[in-house]
C-alpha cells in the first residue's frame, strides 16, 4: 500500500535519489534548484508516494492557470507496474483539478517507448506541437 502526500523539505535526499534512480535527472536541471524553484510557488507542488516509510514514487505538477504540466513522475524501479504510477498522475490531476485547471501536459522525448505507452494507457493523448526553447541560464 501506498500513502500520497505533500512533499516536505525532509524530503529532498529521498526524492532526488528517487528521480536519480528513475534516470529522470540531466546535467541542465539541477534537482535542488528544480525543488526549491516549484516549492516557492503557490501554482506547484510535489507529491510524494510512501510506503513502509520510505519514499517510492513522486510527481511534480504546477500550472499557469489554463494549462497544469507534470514533471517527474517517478517510481521506485523495484515496484514499477504496481499501480503506483498510475496513482501519483491521479493525485496531480486532482491537485490541478481542486484549482481550476481545465487541462493538463506533460512532455515525453519521441525514442521513450515504454512511458508513452503507459501515458497512452491513461487516456492521454499525443498531441503533435513543435516546442520552441531558448536558454536563459547561459552567458
Amino acid at each position: 500500500m501506498m500513502d500520497i502526500r505533500a512533499y516536505r523539505t525532509s524530503d529532498r535526499d529521498a526524492v532526488i535519489a528517487l528521480w536519480q534512480a528513475c534516470d529522470l535527472t540531466r546535467p541542465w536541471n539541477d534537482p535542488d534548484s528544480d525543488i526549491a524553484f516549484c516549492m516557492a510557488k503557490p501554482e506547484s507542488t510535489i507529491l510524494v508516494g510512501e510506503s513502509d516509510g520510505k519514499i517510492v514514487a513522486s510527481v511534480m505538477t504546477g500550472h499557469d492557470g489554463h494549462r497544469g504540466w507534470l514533471y517527474y513522475l517517478a517510481v521506485e524501479p523495484s515496484v514499477q507496474k504496481s499501480g503506483h504510477g498510475r496513482a501519483m498522475v491521479a493525485a496531480a490531476e486532482d491537485w490541478l483539478r481542486a484549482r481550476g485547471v481545465p487541462k493538463v501536459m506533460l512532455m515525453v522525448r519521441p525514442e521513450n517507448e515504454k512511458v508513452r505507452a503507459f501515458y497512452d494507457t491513461l487516456g492521454y493523448t499525443e498531441e503533435p506541437r513543435v516546442i520552441f526553447s531558448r536558454r536563459l541560464d547561459e552567458a
